[in-house]
């Protein structure tokens, strides 16, 4: 068996063991989960149940909502959700209902002079920088100062791929794509696209779903492993905007949170990384390297966030299918693209490079796991930064597996998910999957934050008390004082009309 926490400090055969405690399942009134887990207990032996405490009458929601829909899949050992959604047949699966298909994702800047607007609202995110609630009125002061600072050297990596972000065009063609699939497999279904930060936003895919008087609306965040930076911030946005709109209050929905285990997914994945893996003169000497966009550690270890523990899970699945193909290579998993003083996820994607370079490490294939789409973080941050990092600490074989896009088995299976998630559009998280379908089940955009993501604004501090010397708490502290005094020279200079940014010509963008 294979250890399921993969660390900075070592790499792994397919044969290495350890301990992987996992966290227990989050619960709420509408869902009673259970963890079954022995003292040391391998990641195939790992088995959680969930079961809903409604009754038969409750699961009765109405006449389209029949037993021949529900899913039902027993409990077992086996690693991987495979589809259950119905075969093919002449009449459509959910008649005289109008379903949509909201597909979520981050966006990102189709041109260069849409760079700094870009990570302006990216900043302006409480899930992306947090604030103590004393400060909170300076969220947009400062994602102001920050997207000006950062803008010249955004703009020379956006330039560096093209001028702008791929996103938007991949994330369309994955909606036409899955569009497809479900007409194909008798579900007439219409597929838009909501960013979060860019266009098309949310707000605008909300209003075309009013206009086409969806009525059934399946929520579906292109982000494999759910995390309350991403997801959850998509997921929070919709809240607010459902709870204003008397239409949407009315609209049954459910939400798709994560999906990193289904099987189409980790096949699809699997392929890229063997075809890649043949390009090495001696693929079996290759290390895989799994490079994960990373979340502040206060998330997952204060707030609740499970996407680590998802994300360890996703790992394993893939190598557990690699194994199937007599493929064993060494493998790791480290977080990338971390900003600001606070701690993240660990170990760091740069220093895992250098380690492994120190190790005598020659051959590497960069796996982008986060991602289903090429953007700024894969073909700029990997291809580019890592692989210089990489050469320069004596690797001398780089590979990268492409983001996942519109493989036809990817697609296929999230149509598979879609279509088994109708059965509980408009119920109460109802399931009788097993909990391995994933650590985040079924639910509704209320539920849902409800249960992971409870703290809403007020996430935590990455660190609460003050230590002397070099310590986290102190370089968290001494960010803080740096911020501040930042925002103390910002408003002394705009009071006065008078400073380096004036001389600099940034300070106008304020006005």
């Amino acid at each position: 068996m294979r250890s399921s926490r993969i660390q900075s400090s070592t790499w792994y055969s397919a044969s290495s063991s350890s301990t992987f405690p996992r966290p227990p399942c989050l619960t709420s009134t509408s869902r009673h989960c259970r963890l079954s887990i022995s003292q040391r207990v391998s990641r195939i032996s790992l088995l959680s149940s969930c079961s809903s405490g409604l009754s038969k009458t409750q699961l009765s929601v109405s006449t389209q909502r029949n037993e021949q829909n529900l899913l039902s899949v027993g409990v077992g050992a086996d690693a991987l959700v495979t589809s259950n959604a119905p075969g093919v047949s002449n009449e459509p699966l959910v008649a005289e209902e109008k379903i949509g298909v909201l597909l979520l994702n981050l966006g990102g800047p189709e041109n260069l002079e849409d760079v700094q607007p870009f990570l302006f609202n990216l900043f302006a995110d409480p899930d992306i920088i947090w604030l103590p609630r004393l400060f909170q009125f300076l969220q947009k002061p400062l994602a102001q100062f920050i997207s000006v600072l950062r803008a010249p050297k955004s703009k020379e990596g956006y330039a560096s791929i093209g001028g702008g972000s791929p996103l938007r065009g991949i994330t369309d063609a994955q909606a036409e794509e899955l569009r497809k699939s479900l007409w194909a497999k008798n579900v007439p279904a219409k597929v838009y696209v909501g960013m979060r930060y860019w266009h098309p936003f949310t707000e605008e895919a909300i209003e075309q779903i009013k206009k086409d008087g969806i009525t059934k609306l399946v929520v579906l965040p292109l982000y494999p492993q759910f995390s309350i930076s991403t997801s959850g911030s998509s997921l929070r946005l919709l809240e607010s905007i459902f709870r204003d709109d008397e239409y949407l209050v009315n609209m049954q929905h459910t939400v798709i949170p994560s999906w990193y285990q289904r099987e189409g997914y980790i096949k699809a994945m699997a392929n890229l990384i063997e075809k890649e893996l043949q390009k090495f003169d001696h693929p079996e000497s290759v290390v895989i390297f799994f490079s994960a966009h990373g979340v502040p550690l206060a998330y997952v270890e204060e707030a609740g966030d499970p996407y680590k523990a998802e994300m360890e899970e996703c790992v394993d699945l893939i190598i557990e299918e690699l194994e199937k193909r007599k493929i064993t290579n060494a493998y790791s998993l480290a977080y990338q693209s971390r900003v600001g003083p606070v701690e993240w996820l660990k170990p760091y994607t740069d220093e895992t490079i250098i380690d492994l370079g120190r190790k005598g490490v020659k051959s590497l294939l960069a796996v982008p796991i986060r991602f289903v789409s090429e953007h700024i973080e894969t073909l700029e941050e990997i291809d580019v930064e890592y692989k210089e990092l990489a050469l320069e600490s004596g690797i001398e074989n780089w590979g990268r597996v492409p983001a996942v896009g519109c493989e036809p088995m990817f697609i296929s299976d999230l149509a598979d998910a879609v279509i088994e998630s109708l059965p509980y559009v408009g119920a109460m998280a109802v399931s009788n999957l097993e909990a391995r379908q994933s650590l985040v089940p079924l639910g509704s955009v209320e539920e849902l934050l409800a249960t992971y993501d409870s703290q809403r604004r007020e996430l935590p501090p990455p660190v609460t008390v003050w230590e002397w010397g070099w310590t986290k708490s102190a370089e968290t502290w001494n960010g803080r004082a740096a911020m501040l005094a930042v925002l103390m020279l910002l408003l002394l200079e705009v009071t006065t009309g008078e400073g380096f940014l004036h001389q600099w010509g940034i300070l106008p963008l304020f006005r």
